[in-house]
């Protein structure tokens, strides 16, 4: 997450400084790529069971 953010703190800077978007865009694309990410293994599914609990479970079990 803090990843993201910075990501998106240096698009910020970097578009602002150079007036340039394509580089910007990607790294604000990146960082709601890793945004959605950690929302996929935190987020509770229909069942109620979190992906990153279950991994845990399968871990300690082998």
């Amino acid at each position: 997450m803090l990843a993201a953010l910075a990501l998106v703190a240096g698009a910020f800077v970097l578009w602002r400084r150079t007036g340039e978007a394509k580089n910007p865009a990607l790294m604000v694309l990146l960082a709601v790529i890793a945004v959605v990410n950690v929302l996929i293994w935190t987020v509770p599914n229909a069942a109620g069971d979190v992906p990153l609990r279950q991994v845990e479970k399968a871990a300690g079990e082998g």
